[in-house]
């Protein structure tokens, strides 16, 4: 997939370009109370629901986030309701941009369609349900009349309805494309309370189609002979060509072995009854060469794999798809030697994908430090365990020089070509005692992939820029080794930490 550079700005250009969408007929709603509020300086009732949870944007500080409901709904459902404050004193703020799903059309961006869920169960990211004619099932800053800014010291109320994550949890993480993401916020089982005026829709009133975003978790070897791929159903393990066999040759090398025998303790630890082994090469040279080459370095792996595997019943399928099917850009070096892979598709294994215990140690240094010649300085403010195997990375970024500066350093990373928009993914978690680095999640559409990260692209752009003395906070999700209780965090050319596990 080829890294895109969007065009400064023209999310916003797009915001005003949007024709007016046409409402859906009036739906019946579930059940719901009358949330309290209180009079505005101008009469307009506002929501005064205490917060279940809160965040603030990365872009604009002053944007407040809270979450006052998240309410299961008939067991299937689940509708968000969120508070949108402007803390400041003096400017008003644009909401629209920021809460939009940059996932979807661009059309949708002045919609609350970023509003969503975290699907640990599923390793899903979930958000609202899209309706016929219209991008989202939930708020439009037209329809809905909220305007397109927030005025100084007010608030809006947005909400978004989707589908219930999986399993029926008692908490979820809530996430929204404008600030970090809230984990353990309760989920009642009660009606929505909703302020005066609003209308939460029926989704069952209207066909309306589940928009949910597969989270992939990608991990690699130090040395550079596999990374894996783990998207809550399968595991893909790429192994690199490079490592296996000698240029334009198929036959194993003596090397080739060690990093074998890991991939048979996986699918020994998998359930499933059928590995797909696939052989693919790079863009250099011809389809004459590339695809019976590709198609003997499969049957090789899978050869090897078959005798190395102790588990009964194991289905072995080879097969060779050439330079077709590359998963980085053919126009540098890394991503060639990464399009040179041989990759081994089974179902996720049920333990812990089968990985050496870690024995990183919980003491931790300092966490903040300073990049090099430069007045910006990294504080990581946390790295915590959320269910499903998955990790939330925290930190903040401030400038403490007396002139305005950017800091570009967060979208710079060899894994960029992996990702369509621009985002903070120069991030890595790395277990020394397994010797494994753990890569920001992807969230896939099609063939796309967008990163599980502070978004950096459209109107967005400006999160890099800080005034004198600004702070910002950014974060990601990555997998994390089961019982790791600290792991190495390397951001961008700050040196190395030590961080806790939480």
């Amino acid at each position: 997939m080829i890294y895109r550079i969007i065009a400064p700005f023209v999310a916003l250009l797009m915001v005003s370009a949007c024709a007016r969408q046409t409402p859906p007929p009036a739906p019946s709603t579930p059940p719901s109370a009358t949330a309290p509020a209180a009079a505005s300086p101008s009469g307009t009732p506002e929501d005064t629901r205490p917060a279940l949870a809160e965040t603030r944007s990365t872009l604009t500080p002053d944007l407040k986030i809270e979450v006052v409901g998240l309410n299961r709904i008939k067991a299937k459902h689940l509708v968000a309701q969120l508070r949108l404050t402007n803390t400041g004193a003096k400017e008003k703020l644009s909401w629209t941009g920021q809460m939009g799903d940059n996932t979807r059309p661009l059309g949708a961006i002045k919609w609350a369609s970023g509003i969503g869920v975290l699907d640990a169960q599923a390793r899903a990211w979930i958000l609202p349900y899209q309706p016929t004619g219209s991008p989202c099932l939930c708020s439009d800053q037209e329809r809905d009349g909220l305007g397109y800014f927030i005025e100084p010291g007010r608030s809006i109320s947005v909400y978004a309805v989707m589908p219930a994550p999986s399993g029926d949890p008692a908490s979820a993480t809530v996430v929204t494309p404008a600030g970090l993401p809230m984990p353990e916020v309760p989920i009642s089982d009660g009606p929505p309370a909703t302020p005066p005026g609003v209308t939460i829709p029926d989704p069952d009133a209207e066909q309306v189609t589940a928009v949910t975003r597969p989270l992939v978790t990608p991990s690699e070897s130090l040395d550079r002979s596999e990374e894996t791929a783990d998207d809550g159903k399968d595991l893909h393990v790429n192994l690199s060509s490079d490592v296996l066999f000698a240029v334009n040759q198929a036959r194993l090398t003596a090397r080739a072995k060690a990093v074998l025998a890991r991939t048979a303790k996986l699918i020994d630890s998998s359930p499933g009854s059928t590995v797909q082994v696939e052989g693919h090469a790079d863009s250099t040279g011809t389809d004459a060469v590339n695809d019976p080459l590709s198609q003997r370095r499969a049957q090789a792996v899978r050869g090897a794999l078959s005798a190395l595997v102790t588990r009964q019943g194991v289905e072995f399928q080879a097969k060779g798809y050439g330079s077709r099917r590359p998963l980085y850009s053919n126009d540098t070096d890394e991503g060639r030697r990464r399009n040179r892979r041989v990759t081994v598709t089974f179902a996720k294994p049920q333990a812990a994908a089968g990985q050496p215990a870690p024995t990183s140690s919980p003491t931790a240094e300092e966490p903040t430090v300073k990049a090099a010649g430069q007045p910006i300085s990294m504080q990581v403010t946390g790295l915590r365990r959320l269910p499903g195997g998955l990790g939330l990375l925290t930190y903040r970024i401030t400038n403490e020089g007396n002139a305005e500066t950017w800091f570009n350093e967060l979208h710079h990373s060899r894994d960029w070509m992996s990702f369509k928009y621009q985002a903070a993914f120069n991030v890595t978690l790395t277990d020394v005692a397994a010797r494994r680095a753990y890569l920001p999640g992807r969230l896939q559409v099609s063939e796309d992939s967008y990163c599980a990260c502070t978004d950096l692209s459209g109107v967005r752009l400006a999160t890099e820029k800080f005034g004198p003395g600004e702070e910002k906070e950014f974060w990601g999700l990555f997998a994390l080794p089961e019982g790791a209780t600290s792991i190495q965090v390397k951001i961008g050319s700050f040196r190395d930490l030590r961080v806790p596990v939480r």
